[in-house]
């Protein structure tokens, strides 16, 4: 289901990154701490651009929705952002999705950040600190002290929660490039807590190493470029469907039962939303599990997958962006 969401207003963080707060999407428009979104981009080289970003708000706060970006050179996506959109800009946009999110709010946690990785980590803080009861230590890594995004914010929760809340900046012009024995030094007292990481991968890969003994704690936000605009998706021809021979999906989703002709060459996600069925989904890459879905008779297989455990796979889950028949049937539900 795609969204058009209204900018309030557009919020300086640093130089290079801005916040783009949006007006109340309503009640059905819920999200995890954490999580993203994917907008669509207009392209100025003609069609639109998807581009996620994540979600630097707590939905436990009360405050409005707000997504941030900060400025990649070359850009195409994140320089439009930052430069046309105004209070009053109206974008698509898909809902929340995304796994770097916490079980439970009051944990003990061990947060790590490098330059825009402080987006989804700043969302988990403040809702941990408003809705949890744990302590946070939250290490954060920028080139200088302006490359800091949320300096004001950050400032102001740590003063506001003395007592849980402990915030450390690694500036590589003052310490050089952050190293795994560097960090492991300074997160040792924090180091049994539950872990979240996100930055450049650069920097998730030494923090990793630092974290290497906390593999069952440890989670990390890689993002994956779309290869694919999941807003301009083009469905299979007539004549390429019936090359490629039928199975045939039953699906059960939303308390209704659907059986369907299916193309072997077009993917579960694309079936349903042809024939009208409300199915969730977000990126459309298999690099999210918006779409994820159990297979309980029968058997598909999956072109791509960046997100799905081994146990998920032995459960049955699947993706259906990127699922295909193999058997003549598959039985799908969603419940």
């Amino acid at each position: 289901m795609i969204h058009r969401l209204k900018v309030d207003e557009v919020v300086e963080e640093s130089p290079d990154a801005r916040s783009l707060v949006f007006a109340d999407p309503g009640d059905d428009f819920s999200y995890r701490p954490g999580q993203f979104l994917t907008l669509r981009v207009p392209d100025e080289r003609g069609g639109s651009l998807a581009r996620c970003y994540s979600l630097s708000s707590s939905p436990h706060t009360g405050t409005a929705l707000r997504v941030t970006v900060k400025r990649v050179p070359d850009g195409r996506g994140s320089n439009w952002l930052c430069d046309h959109v105004t209070a009053g800009t109206v974008l698509d946009v898909l809902p929340p999705d995304g796994g770097f999110s916490p079980k439970s709010l009051d944990a003990d946690f061990l947060l790590l950040a490098g330059g825009s990785g402080i987006t989804p980590i700043m969302s988990i803080a403040r809702s941990a600190l408003a809705a949890g009861t744990g302590r946070i230590a939250l290490l954060y890594a920028n080139r200088d002290e302006r490359s800091v995004i949320f300096a004001e914010a950050l400032r102001h929760l740590a003063a506001e929660h003395p007592e849980r809340l402990v915030v450390l900046h690694w500036l590589e012009t003052v310490q050089g490039l952050p190293d795994a024995a560097a960090l492991r030094a300074l997160t040792a007292p924090f180091a049994d807590r539950e872990v979240f990481v996100c930055g450049p991968n650069a920097f998730m890969d030494v923090a990793t190493e630092a974290l290497a003994t906390a593999p069952g704690r440890l989670h990390v936000e890689r993002f994956h470029s779309l290869t694919a605009n999941p807003f301009e998706q083009d469905p299979p021809t007539a004549a390429e469907d019936a090359a490629g021979g039928w199975a045939t999906a039953h699906v059960e989703i939303d308390g209704d039962r659907h059986r369907l002709d299916w193309p072997r060459r077009q993917r579960l996600l694309d079936l349903l939303l042809d024939r009208g069925i409300d199915a969730p989904f977000s990126c459309r890459q298999g690099a999210c599990s918006a779409c994820a879905c159990r297979i309980t008779a029968g058997e598909v297989s999956m072109e791509r997958n960046d997100i799905l455990e081994q146990q998920d796979l032995d459960d049955g889950i699947v993706l259906a962006c990127q699922s295909f028949p193999v058997t003549d049937e598959v039985h799908v539900s969603y419940e």
